[in-house]
């Protein structure tokens, strides 16, 4: 998973600092809960808090502890099955949509495991044999980076989860979170020559399997937008009844239209002759230079095509992406949503504030090969009927995100932080 040189280590102590910031982190996110949060779960796609919480557990104990560590002792022996999400080569596992109807173990027995599991995983990096370090670090490294994956989804489902409920529940409040200035920005476009480009993952550094190898790809001459499409020119199709109008939608898309009365992206609330939006802040007026967000791929789609251009492949993104650099609003800010941008000049809002959809399906590079055993399974099989999204969030971690980085959702997914860009 990881080109990380980790076999020049002379020991994989050197994580610890990382191990238990990322790990820390987690539960700075769920300071603002009370304990009903951690167990409901809103529909089948999003999972209970306390289930994230216990499933990155699972994953240090599964893939390291149970491999490494020496007379190992599972914690729970259910919680193997309990708390695996996909891995067939593992074993079986408790069905996904049934995650909410579990009120055992609770939630301070979870918290109780990832403590027992962290002091195991800290022991094990301190102490670990010179010829398993490397393999070690590099699985404890990809642990890392899949509980960040996981912190996200914290924040996506909790926030599905709260917005079921008409009281709209606030997980932070807005002040002084949401004070910045939000001013109109011009729309610009920014031109790239066609050409022969390198795609991919290039350094030693960690990358997830999906993003390699690296290999050469044509792309023609292209142009792409400065900054994301906003709430207000959103707000002009749906005022223009783009949910209404067959000939901008793929087909698959107006059927789900009609199937699920979309109107309005996921989160839009229209009361009091005005437009509102739910978000981790509670219900706020919606602000129309703030990026649109929980838009499907479909919205994308309809939306590019009632402007007259189109969504960027994900290798235009990846070249145009070159020019910029990694700052952005990501989950450190915490300012848990997209917000305007800061300026009118050059590409912005490349990176954080939400994930951008692109007209790429998610299939393997040209020459892709999963890593052996069960590891094997966290990307690979997924690449089938799923579109791939550039950039990262507002809820992702600045530290997880890199400009290769390769994220995937079937094309009618809402309730992450995804928005759209547009190309020509």
């Amino acid at each position: 998973m990881s080109t990380t040189p980790l076999d020049r280590q002379p020991t994989a102590a050197f994580l610890l600092p990382q191990y238990e910031a990322v790990r820390g982190f987690t539960h700075v996110l769920c300071e603002p809960l009370e304990i009903e949060d951690y167990v409901v779960q809103s529909m089948p796609d999003a999972s209970p808090i306390r289930w994230h919480l216990a499933h990155t557990t699972w994953f240090f104990e599964t893939f390291i502890l149970k491999r490494f560590a020496r007379n190992f002792d599972p914690v729970h022996p259910m919680y193997e099955y309990l708390f695996n999400s996909y891995y067939n080569g593992i074993g079986e596992q408790f069905p996904r949509p049934q995650r909410g109807l579990l009120t055992r173990p609770t939630v301070a027995e979870i918290i109780d495991y990832r403590r027992q599991v962290d002091d195991r995983i800290e022991k094990l990096l301190l102490e670990a044999q010179r010829s398993d370090a490397a393999q070690i670090a590099s699985l404890v490294e990809l642990g890392l980076h899949h509980e960040q994956q996981h912190q996200e989804l914290m924040l996506t489902d909790l926030k599905h989860a709260f917005a079921q409920n008409p009281l709209y529940p606030v997980y932070q409040p807005c002040d002084p979170c949401q004070k910045q200035d939000s001013t109109n920005r011009p729309q610009s476009w920014h031109g790239f020559d066609g050409r022969i480009v390198e795609v991919g993952h290039a350094t030693d550094r960690f990358a997830y399997d999906n993003e390699l190898p690296r290999h050469e790809a044509l792309i023609q001459s292209f142009e792409i937008a400065g900054r994301l499409v906003t709430n207000g020119e959103y707000r002009e199709f749906v005022e223009d009844n783009g949910y209404e109008r067959p000939e901008l939608w793929l087909s698959m898309g107006w059927n789900q239209v009609q199937n699920d009365r979309w109107n309005s992206p996921l989160y839009w609330v229209h009361r009091e002759d005005a437009w509102h939006e739910f978000t981790l802040h509670g219900l706020v007026p919606l602000d129309p230079h703030a990026p649109v967000t929980h838009i499907s791929y479909f919205e994308a789609d309809a939306f590019a095509r009632w402007k007259g251009v189109r969504l960027p492949t994900e290798f235009e993104w990846e070249t145009a992406s070159q020019s910029v650099s990694g700052e952005g609003n990501f989950v450190e800010m915490q300012k848990f949503h997209p917000i305007a941008a800061d300026s009118d000049v050059g590409l912005r809002q490349m990176m954080g504030d939400a994930w951008e959809w692109t007209a790429s399906p998610y299939v393997a590079y040209p020459g892709y090969q999963p890593a052996e055993g069960a590891i094997g399974e966290y990307n690979g099989k997924f690449m089938c009927n799923q579109y791939v999204l550039r950039g990262g969030s507002c809820a992702t971690s600045q530290s997880h995100i890199r400009n290769t980085y390769r994220n995937f959702f079937p094309p009618e997914a809402r309730w992450q932080f995804t928005g759209i860009r547009l190309a020509k």
